[in-house]
């Protein structure tokens, strides 16, 4: 078992938490870019009310971050910074929950689109709706990230990380 071990340990694509920060923020970044492209491009073949889609796109992607995307991106940046294992996998910017939640919605959303149960124009102001918050919610990533070698200070004396 032993043995096991080491050549897990050693195939492990571990990097360091600050790293992480930012593989995080790339990964949300990627996500709101991919919906922003695809919601304004869907947008562009409906021009009608344009400016009245994206208004409502904006308030509500708003709505989202303040109410849903700012408390799980905490959550996540919490969690990085908190974990014992100064190299961590690559892939744990994500508990494994997170994981399936993304699959589900990336399914629920290439459905629609796919199946046109929901209209593209409408479709459309969805996407650039979530787009907002996965967007915003990257720069909580960065700026821990940025900020790594100061918080890591402070939780190395406190451990009680400032946000």
């Amino acid at each position: 078992m032993n043995s096991l071990n080491k050549i897990l340990k050693a195939i492990k694509p571990g990097i360091p938490k600050r790293y992480l920060l930012f593989v995080a923020a790339f990964m949300w970044t990627f996500g709101g870019g991919m919906l922003f492209l695809r919601g304004f491009s869907m947008l562009i073949l409906f021009p009608r009310l344009l400016w009245i889609k994206i208004l409502i796109s904006i308030i509500n992607g708003l709505i989202f971050y303040i109410l849903l995307f700012s408390k799980i991106s905490l959550k996540h940046t919490q969690r990085i910074l908190k974990m014992e294992i100064e190299k961590p996998c690559f892939f744990s910017f994500f508990n494994f929950r997170s994981y399936i939640m993304m699959v589900i919605m990336i399914c629920i959303g290439v459905t629609l689109r796919k199946t046109g149960i929901v209209p593209i124009e409408y479709l459309s102001v969805f996407y650039v709706t979530m787009g907002i918050p996965l967007s915003m919610s990257a720069f909580r990533f960065y700026y821990n990230g940025f900020r790594y070698q100061k918080i890591h200070k402070k939780l190395s004396k406190t451990k009680k990380p400032e946000f």
